[in-house]
């Protein structure tokens, strides 16, 4: 009352003990990060399943497990990327469904792409430390993409010489194989060059890029060799099989000739 000042003891009690310097909240609950590092050759979905068995079996009562950063996005993705794939399949078809005016012949450019993703799968199944990732499936779908296009490349070449140059259909395909060879095996080659650095990363991230460069890296070269070959045999099967559902006859002539006399 007089202005007298007066030791804090007077008033409080200090007691020392112990306790936590930073308290870690998820979504307003005190948590704890937990981080897990997966063994070679198990996949990030396995990880996640073992993950939450584990959490079932140990977390007493009222505590929960919650995911963050990527490991969030791809659990809330879910199956969602197979729904996905399976809606971009269908979109590529009926767009190329429009363009040739067919429904038959657009298989031949969708079956080529089966040799891409077979050589992706190369290194997913005999490379360590390369599983089946959010990234090697971002890579996988970049191989179907570039896949497709160099296969139209082959295919819409065949198809003008069949219907406007009147050839054969075994003729149309090894002339649009011949004139096509060069320009999609540079694209193919420039493309394995281009994805070379992605296979040789190293340091701070390297494990993404390794992740997609591997695939995209075999898948493109299998598709520059083995599917190349196949495209021109894949549009004749499908050419054929379209011209005879259709009733359209094997050989064609020009308006006004005959098959003894030209036009």
């Amino acid at each position: 009352a007089s202005g007298t000042a007066l030791p804090l003891r007077t008033f409080v009690t200090v007691t020392p003990q112990l306790g936590a310097e930073i308290l870690y909240r998820y979504n307003l609950f005190n948590s704890a990060s937990i981080s897990a590092q997966l063994q070679t050759g198990v996949s990030s979905g396995d990880g996640i399943a073992m993950v939450e068995q584990i959490a079932a079996n140990t977390l007493p009562d009222g505590y929960s497990l919650e995911w963050t950063d990527i490991t969030l996005q791809e659990v809330e993705a879910g199956d969602l990327v197979l729904f996905i794939l399976a809606l971009a399949v269908l979109f590529a078809y009926l767009f190329m469904v429009a363009q040739y005016e067919s429904w038959i012949l657009p298989l031949s450019i969708m079956a080529s792409t089966i040799f891409a993703v077979l050589g992706a799968l190369i290194p997913l199944q005999f490379i360590p430390n390369i599983n089946n990732n959010i990234y090697a499936q971002i890579g996988i779908v970049l191989l179907i993409g570039l896949a497709a296009k160099k296969a139209i490349m082959v295919v819409e070449f065949a198809h003008n010489m069949r219907n406007l140059d009147v050839m054969s259909i075994d003729d149309a395909a090894i002339k649009a194989a011949h004139m096509r060879f060069r320009p999609v095996t540079m694209t193919g080659l420039c493309f394995i060059l281009g994805v070379l650095p992605l296979v040789l990363a190293s340091g701070a991230g390297a494990a993404g890029r390794v992740s997609i460069g591997y695939p995209v890296f075999a898948g493109m070269i299998i598709d520059s060799t083995l599917g190349l070959l196949m495209i021109p045999v894949l549009y004749a099967a499908f050419q054929n099989l379209s011209e005879r559902l259709s009733g359209k006859p094997a050989t064609v002539t020009p308006t006004g000739a005959t098959p003894d006399k030209p036009a």
